[in-house]
């Protein structure tokens, strides 16, 4: 039996090894059923059950309050672009965006088509390499809302410590939810496709404070309403039920392993152990994110040339490396530790780096 590779993709990531393996135990016949998880009516009894377990665990490992609606939807980060200003974006106000990749640029386009817009701040003129700190929120304070994106997959970039804004502040966490403690109070919405952190791709987790909820605008198809699925606990039409299912397993998961607290400190350890490789190469590996807004989820660096790029990838591929090429944004190398990226994977692939350069240096 082939062993199972070190998974570095982007995304879809990794899952879990104890989710999977509990996932095809369960697959023909899920809680003596004689059913599937996918062949399960999305208004039985056992499925509300796996729903309502996600939505519980959620909100326990975050810390969620009682004044926030736990939302599961579909249409990826993508569609949250549009639903976001469609539903909040408020005639004679303006959505402010602070953009720190790609992601953020694209949430901004999508806002564009549904009212005024301003880019607050951008590091895009130094290749997103960092987290942009030069804006004032002072005066924002009539704006519709804030929008950032927590951490940049492309960049390798992560906010440390996020604003405290006078207008609701929305983010998108795809990338970097449960990797580390957050104060969601601090947030007015935060959404996160699932396929990083939160299990398999096809649902859309949105957790968004009951109050702002009120404010959005009437005239919004029913659909694409978030107040449409919070009145009906995410069920009003047919949700993506096995992803959703994948999603309260690894959130099993992740209370077995002591929580959020305790997966953001491997998740240190883990980036650690790369970036500390990157630092003692005399400049051979050079990380793409300055340190100040250096991502644990997505450490991104580059080699002295195309050349010895090329040959790192190959000789990695060879080791069971998978999914470390470089986004052409900024070429190069990406590795993504995600929370199921077991330690021992970013521990073999730092010391790979290490006797790569040893022999090409």
């Amino acid at each position: 039996m082939k062993l199972r590779a070190y998974n570095f993709n982007a995304g879809p990531a990794a899952i879990p090894l104890e989710v999977l393996e509990r996932a095809q135990k369960e697959l023909v016949n899920f809680n003596n059923t004689g059913m599937s998880v996918m062949e399960l009516s999305h208004r039985s009894k056992d499925y509300e059950e796996v729903h309502n377990r996600a939505n519980a665990l959620l909100r326990e490992l975050l810390g969620i309050p009682d004044t926030y609606e736990v939302l599961f939807l579909q249409g990826g980060a993508s569609l949250q672009f549009s639903m976001i200003p469609m539903n909040f974006l408020q005639e004679n106000k303006t959505a402010h965006y602070i953009l720190s990749g790609s992601w953020s640029e694209k949430a901004l386009k999508e806002a564009k088509a549904f009212g005024e817009t301003r880019i607050l701040a951008s590091s895009k003129e130094e290749n997103y390499s960092r987290i942009p700190t030069d804006y004032s929120l002072e005066d924002i304070k009539d704006g519709a809302y804030l929008h950032i994106t927590s951490n940049n997959t492309i960049f390798g970039t992560q906010w440390n410590e996020y604003p405290t804004s006078p207008i609701p502040l929305i983010a998108d966490m795809s990338s970097d939810i449960l990797c580390k403690e957050i104060d969601v109070e601090k947030f007015s919405l935060i959404y996160a496709g699932a396929q990083k952190n939160l299990g398999p791709s096809g649902v859309t987790v949105v957790i968004v404070k009951k109050d702002f909820l009120e404010t959005a605008r009437p005239n919004v198809p029913t659909i694409l309403k978030y107040s449409t699925h919070a009145d009906n606990n995410s069920l009003y039409n047919t949700p993506p039920t096995f992803a959703i299912y994948m999603l309260s397993l690894v959130l099993e998961w992740v209370k077995e392993q002591g929580g959020v607290k305790a997966i953001q400190k491997v998740n240190e350890e883990k980036a650690g152990y790369i970036y500390s490789t990157i630092d003692e190469s005399e400049g051979f590996y050079k990380a793409h994110a300055t340190e100040d807004s250096r991502s644990l989820m997505n450490i991104t660096f580059t080699l002295p040339n195309e050349e010895l790029t090329k040959k790192f990838l190959q000789e990695a591929k060879e080791r069971q490396f998978i999914g470390l090429a470089g986004h052409r944004s900024v070429g190069g190398c990406r590795a993504s530790a995600y929370n199921a990226v077991p330690k021992e994977a970013c521990l073999a692939l730092a010391n790979f780096m290490t006797e790569f350069k040893n022999k090409n240096s």
